[in-house]
């Protein structure tokens, strides 16, 4: 929907879990967006300011629990950093006429058409993209990764002529990331010879392939297929990480593959290396970053690297989780104009201007 673009966008966000709560605290400042309202699925929040409940001053926001009082709310957009999509919610607010961005698992809905069949027995973009034309709205997924470390790798290749392959690699330690049900679903903690792990892992992490599918449509590819390939790490010895315990011979880190396939060969590939703790058989040595290369004329190689600002205390594991959940919650923040001004329907981040990619000064 077009606004007038003198006046912040009305906010109204869902979901106080991790990347949530970093996200109340950012948008506050943030000069293109105003918080109108504060969704939460937890009971116990409900009635309590939203500033309280992440931790910090009162902001004058009430957290809601039902999506009647959104809708009522009238904001122009929707905010969601659930874990897990409610497509439910979703498909009532775009019918409403409002516009939705989302951090939960969805890039270009390959993914969850493939692996979480709709109960209507239509694909899930079918069902959004009806809401979205009843309502005349817009829904977009983003994040880190996949997300803008995609669009990192797509923009690298700007210069390269004979492009040959593009590979982007998340290469992190996740031991700050405290969200047991996302760990517990892909079989962190599990026996690596569980018979049922290489399925969960792919299953829970299958919205990588939505990487590989963004790229390759950036690239004007047209894939024959996007395979998955997994190396699992067992752990050495019992961790206890006080949030999660890991027994000695259970999944404690990854290396997997996702490769756009043309004719055999891999094109574009997204690889996820993954460490909950560094004892295990076989070990990888995590970079901390986000790394692209790229062969063709010329190869390149990069590596994007995220630090806590200068002042922080480096060595606290929040700082880090802090940092991790900003990347992945500010892509949606700052694509918010640019999705408010997009056309109605499911798009993804080849349908947005460069402008929804950049920061906000203060």
């Amino acid at each position: 929907m077009a606004i007038d673009d003198t006046r912040p966008i009305r906010v109204f966000q869902v979901a106080t879990g991790n990347v949530g709560t970093e996200m109340i605290k950012r948008v506050g400042n943030h000069p293109d967006l105003e918080l109108i309202g504060l969704h939460c699925y937890t009971p116990e929040k409900i009635g309590r300011d939203a500033g309280e409940i992440v931790g910090g001053e009162p902001i004058g926001v009430v957290a809601t629990g039902t999506v009647e009082e959104i809708i009522a709310a009238k904001p122009d957009v929707l905010t969601y950093h659930g874990v897990f999509p409610d497509e439910d919610l979703y498909v009532r607010i775009l019918e409403a006429g409002i516009d939705i961005v989302t951090t939960a698992d969805w890039i270009t809905g390959h993914h969850r058409n493939a692996n979480h069949p709709h109960p209507s027995g239509k694909s899930t973009t079918t069902v959004l993209e009806e809401a979205c034309r009843k309502g005349g709205a817009t829904f977009y997924g983003t994040g880190m990764n996949p997300g803008l470390t995609q669009i990192l790798g797509i923009v690298q290749t700007c210069d390269v002529a004979d492009l040959e392959n593009v590979t982007v690699i998340e290469s992190v330690d996740v031991s700050c990331h405290h969200s047991v049900g996302s760990w517990e679903m892909v079989g962190y903690g599990r026996p690596v010879d569980d018979p049922e792990l290489p399925g969960m892992l792919e299953k829970g992490t299958r919205v990588f392939a939505d990487g590989v599918h963004l790229m390759a449509d950036c690239f004007g590819l047209t894939l024959d297929e996007v395979t998955f390939d997994y190396e699992l790490g067992a752990c050495t010895r019992d961790i206890d990480l006080g949030w999660y315990r890991l027994p000695k011979d259970s999944l404690g880190a990854n290396y997997i593959k996702y490769q756009g396939m043309v004719d055999g060969v891999p094109k574009v590939e997204v690889h996820v290396e993954w460490q909950m703790t560094p004892h295990t058989d076989p070990h990888w040595d995590v970079q901390g970053c986000y790394i692209t290369t790229i062969k063709g004329d010329p190869y390149i190689s990069s590596k994007h690297r995220v630090l806590p600002k200068p002042g922080t205390d480096f060595s606290s594991p929040e700082a880090f989780a802090s940092v991790g959940m900003t990347v992945t919650g500010l892509p949606a923040l700052n694509a918010v104009r640019s999705v408010v001004e997009a056309r109605p329907g499911v798009i993804t981040s080849a349908d947005l201007p460069l402008r929804a990619f950049a920061g906000r000064f203060r």
